[in-house]
């Protein structure tokens, strides 16, 4: 089975995906961190982050254990993705990266922003994990100032507004809910809430499709 979950940023939807890959015993990827591997990959081994050809060859030769680096959560790992991102070797390679990985038995669950979409179209079970900017940025604001981060609230919810626009707006494959995803919005609902809401709609898509094949 293929669990493919959507969203726009700070949703919640990475937090939601591992938990129901755990539950199942499925395999998870987190489709942010792949741009970010490549571009850690090539620093960490000095090559150029500009050179498509050496950028695609890396990509192709990544691999899930790359994804657990520590390092590729910072603002440094983020610029890199940045730069290979627009390499179309490297493009190309992730998108066959992630359709193999969802094929894994005995199933897999992916979270992006364009996995419905462009990289499972035919995926068992859609999800769009959305939620108001306004509770995103709240979120997101009280998570970094739990950290020791003093961040400013007005700014986070600027910052989650302009990348809204921007996912929503890139020529190669924007952000946008498939036409038989279902909608998840989180906006008053704690992670245990999400959970049971995605659990009721993974379990009925199961049944649904049991039937069908007896």
């Amino acid at each position: 089975m293929i669990i493919a979950i959507d969203g726009p940023a700070g949703a919640g939807k990475g937090t939601l995906a591992a938990r129901l890959a755990a539950h199942y015993g499925y395999h998870y990827l987190d489709t942010g961190l792949l741009y970010r591997a490549v571009g850690h990959q090539m620093a960490a081994r000095g090559l150029d982050l500009d050179d498509p050809a050496i950028a695609g060859h890396v990509a192709r030769a990544l691999d899930p254990s790359h994804l657990a680096e520590g390092e590729l959560r910072g603002r440094e790992a983020g610029e890199r993705a940045s730069r290979v991102a627009v390499h179309p070797p490297v493009r190309s390679a992730l998108v066959d990266f992630q359709r193999a990985f969802a094929v894994r038995q005995p199933g897999a669950v992916l979270d992006g922003r364009d996995i419905g979409t462009a990289i499972c179209p035919d995926a068992d079970v859609k999800l769009y994990v959305t939620a108001s900017p306004e509770v995103r940025a709240r979120r997101r604001t009280d998570e970094l100032n739990a950290k020791g981060r003093d961040v400013d609230y007005e700014r986070i919810l600027a910052e989650i507004r302009e990348r809204d626009e921007r996912d929503a707006g890139r020529a190669s494959a924007p952000l946008r809910m498939a036409e038989d995803a279902v909608l998840l919005d989180t906006s008053a609902l704690d992670i245990e809430g999400v959970f049971r809401a995605a659990i009721a709609i993974i379990d009925a898509k199961q049944a649904e499709a049991a039937r069908i094949r007896a």
